[in-house]
This record gives C-alpha cells, structure tokens and sequence, in this order.
C-alpha cells in the first residue's frame, strides 16, 4: 500500500508509516471529511444521513449507554425522521475479538449501509473494526489487522459521536483490539477507518461519571502530550497538540465537576489532541496503558493518567525545548526563567499534580512480579512504542512498571 515502507527497512513499521517524511519529506494529515463542534451538535445527525442517502444504519453503543438513555439522544431522532437502525450493543470496555466478530455477522444480518458509533472509543474501536472487515473481508480474522495492515478499501462510512471527551477515536485512523487469548491488546493503524463525519456534542458528555470523565481526560492530555514529544512531530501537529493541552489543562478540574465550560473545553480539546496524535503517533504511556488494560482490564485513561509522569521523567533528556512549552500551556508562570531541568521538572509536576487533582490512582496493586517480563514485553512489541522519543528495552519498560507497584 505505501511503497516507501520497502525503502526503509531498518524503521519499525509504524514509524515508517508515520514518518512519510524520512523517505517523501512530506508530512501527512488524516482528519473528518465534516466535523460538528457544540451543545446540540447530534441535530446534524439526520441532516447529513439524508443527504449521503443512507438507508438504514448500524448503531453501535455499548450497554450502560443504551441502559441510561444516552444513546436514545440519538435513536429518538432517527425515530423521528422516519430513519431505520439496527442496534449493536454487545461491546465491553477493551472491546475483544469476538465483539467485533459479532458485530461483523450482526451488520451483515441488518442490511445496514452505514454506521452510527456512539460511545467512547470501545464503542468506536468496535464500529472501525466491523467497518473495515465489511469492506475488507480478508481480514475477518481480526488479528491481521494489527498495526499497518494493507486494506484495500475504505471502511463502511461511519458517524461518530464521542460521550466521553478523552480518546478522539472520532478523528483518529487508529483503533485497538484485545486478543483475550493471547492476553494483549493490538493498535490497528488505518486510514481506511476514519470516520466521514464526527458530531462533538458537549451535551452527549454530560451524563459521564466523575472516575470516567477524569480518566478519559487524562488519556486525552496523554495523547496531547506524547503526540508533541513523539519522533514524527512536527510543526502542525505540535500547534494542535500544544493548544489540546492548553485546553484540557483548563478544563478537566471542570469537567469532572460537571461544569459546563469544563464540558465544552474538554469536548474541544481531545478533538484537537486527536487532530495531531492519529497523524504521528504515541509513545509508551501508551503502549504500558494498553498492556495493563489486556491483563487487568485497566481503563486505558487510568492506565494512561498512572504512567504519563512516570514516562515523561524518564524521556525528558530526548525532548529539547518542549517541556517548557508543556508547562506553558499548563500555566505555569515564568517559564522563561527557569533552567533546562527547571522546567521540565515542572511540567512533570504539573501534569502530576492534574491527575492527582482529579483523583486518579498512583498505584496498581494488581502488578506482581512475576508479570513484569509478560508486561515488558508485550508494551515493547505494541505499535505505539516505535515513537517514544527514547527507545526503551525491555529492561527499561520493566522497571517504569515497577514504579506503579
């Protein structure tokens, strides 16, 4: 599919498809086709299925959402404009292989011709997986979708609509599978997958638990920051990037309170962050988080929230200038006085002090010893390594486990 991935063989393979530029020197950009941004947003819903003529849709949520009336919000419209769904609810947190291997076989029973995710990204990642193997039937074993897979064709038209404001999985070209078999998760990354359009409704947020909404948002300012570090930044993503950090570091103390300005900032900010990180990638917070959430089904915001600071001192010699321009956009005062060691120490502290703030845990007590070589291993191999400004070995993702412990 990309020819420059023969011409680099010494790059990992998602680095490669990241970095176009080591072999093209051209940087590319993946976003919506059409994005609706604000309270109210989801009236745009209906509008836009009309008009691409759609006939019946595929909506997939998962349970609790269907359970409390969130994704009613949007069914009820549909309902309304005399629009026919399917629904598609058989999605866990960390969605496995055999969700979306139900799902695939449930799309085809429906007759639907387009797709309606409303949920997080386990509902999101559920939709892009289904979506893909429709339009890509080779691939219906799932597991060869993992990192860079060659589709041939783009994925059955999705439209996305986040209610948590954390994994910007409505604008990404990722998505991630756990193989509960094998005990790990796998990145899929796919610009065949990304949604056609994303409807960023604040108020489809509203109904989010504090635990939920503050991890979620931690992931977000995860994605923001290890985006803007990541070995294929470069100068766009670092404006989106650094603008996602400036927002979800004013809104997500907010947010978890329910406020309506937290609402709406966090909403906007993990957009944006998702703006940049699906287009260069993510590093090991990452690839740690998706570990611990294959083997104790952490939530990847509170895996991801656990080792940010953790791995942001242990990358802080690879990174220049550019913890001084996180701690910038924390609002931290006085930046430009401080020293190299100054202020990335504060930029780590800031970010501790956020997490901490919004009362996400230091520590998992699950992690014994004996796991560590299956841990360090596994998050080696995770696609989202290879872009982790320091190359980490396993030696090295063993002891940043350790200090979860």
């Amino acid at each position: 599919m990309h020819s420059y991935i023969d011409t680099a063989k010494s790059l990992p393979e998602t680095l490669k498809f990241y970095r176009r530029d080591v072999i093209t020197m051209a940087n590319r950009i993946n976003l919506n086709g059409t994005s609706f941004h604000g309270a109210g947003a989801i009236a745009e819903i209906v509008n836009e299925a009309q008009a691409h003529g759609f006939q019946k849709a595929f909506v997939c949520s998962d349970p609790d959402l269907v359970k409390f009336n969130v994704t009613s919000k949007v069914t009820d419209r549909l309902e309304k404009a005399g629009l026919a769904y399917q629904l598609y609810s058989d999605i866990k947190p960390n969605p496995t292989i055999d969700n979306v291997k139900h799902g695939v076989q449930a799309f085809k029973d429906s007759k639907a011709d387009y797709i309606i995710a409303i949920g997080g990204g386990s509902s999101m990642d559920t939709a892009k997986a289904i979506g893909i193997i429709i339009a890509n039937p080779e691939f219906e074993d799932v597991r060869s979708l993992e990192g860079t897979a060659p589709t041939q064709n783009p994925c059955v038209p999705i439209i996305a609509v986040p209610t948590t404001a954390g994994t910007a999985a409505e604008v990404t070209i990722n998505y991630v599978i756990t193989d509960v078999e094998r005990k790990r998760k796998f990145v899929c990354v796919d610009p065949h997958d990304m949604p056609i359009i994303a409807v960023i409704d604040p108020e489809m947020m509203s109904s989010m638990p504090k635990g939920l909404t503050a991890s979620t948002g931690m992931d977000a300012l995860t994605h923001a920051i290890e985006g803007y570090t990541t070995k294929a930044a470069w100068e766009m993503t670092d404006m989106f990037h650094l603008e996602a950090i400036k927002l979800i570091s004013a809104s997500l103390r907010d947010a978890v309170e329910n406020k309506k300005e937290g609402r709406e900032g966090m909403a906007l900010g993990q957009y944006i962050a998702g703006m940049g990180f699906s287009n260069v990638g993510l590093g090991i917070a990452h690839s740690m988080a998706h570990t611990l959430g294959a083997v104790y089904d952490t939530p990847r915001g509170v895996a991801c929230a656990m080792m940010l600071p953790i791995v942001m001192e242990y990358n802080q010699d690879c990174t220049g200038e550019k913890y001084r321009e996180i701690a910038r956009a924390m609002g931290v005062k006085g930046v430009d006085d401080m020293s190299v060691e100054e202020y990335r120490k504060t930029a780590i502290d800031a970010v501790r002090k956020l997490s901490v703030d919004v009362g996400i845990p230091t520590k998992l007590e699950a992690i014994k010893e004996e796991d560590l070589d299956f841990l360090a291993e596994s998050a080696h191999a995770d696609a989202c390594a290879p872009g982790n400004p320091k190359d980490a070995s396993v030696e090295d993702l063993k002891d940043l486990f350790r200090k979860i412990m």
